[in-house]
């Protein structure tokens, strides 16, 4: 179980302070909670053009293994980059968590973008635990799902919240 490049795709306005908090859990040793941010491969400035942007996003995505989208209040009305974030990360195979701002351990369908309810999506809510538990296992288990067809939405079990002491 290798830490993957990881792509986190949200709504600036309103949910940058989870990704923050993502990163410094990350910087805390007192953390349990790596990931290699794929963010830190290429700069995309607000006052660049969006076909610049675009191709900054492209580039990160290309070294991604995990995308993680943050769902968040008004992640689903976001076209311009995060749903275009999305379709390119379906469109390359890349496997996609989904992490609930609102904690809920399953798609949430009032808050998840549409183009993400009949995808192979893991579900979690957001917490450093089920995060990097998320990270770590599930690319294979993508690929497992992807092999024998399985296209819908994913969540873990009870046991495994219980493992982790959630």
């Amino acid at each position: 179980m290798s830490i993957g490049t990881c792509y986190v795709c949200f709504d600036g306005d309103n949910d940058i302070r989870y990704y923050r908090l993502m990163q410094a859990w990350h910087e805390n040793e007192n953390f349990d909670f790596t990931f290699k941010n794929a963010h830190d491969l290429a700069q995309a400035r607000d006052t660049s053009s969006e076909e610049t942007i675009k191709k900054s996003l492209r580039l990160r995505l290309n070294a991604t293994d995990v995308f993680i989208v943050l769902v968040g209040q008004s992640t689903k009305h976001l076209y311009k980059f995060v749903r275009w974030e999305i379709e390119v990360a379906i469109s390359m195979g890349i496997p996609i968590i989904a992490v609930n701002l609102d904690k809920s351990r399953s798609m949430n369908s009032a808050l998840c973008p549409p183009i993400l309810k009949n995808e192979l999506v893991i579900h979690v809510p957001f917490g450093h635990k089920i995060i990097n538990y998320a990270i770590k296992n599930w690319p294979s288990s993508y690929k497992s799902h992807v092999s024998k067809g399985n296209k819908e939405a994913y969540v873990y079990k009870n046991s495994v919240y219980e493992e982790l002491g959630l």
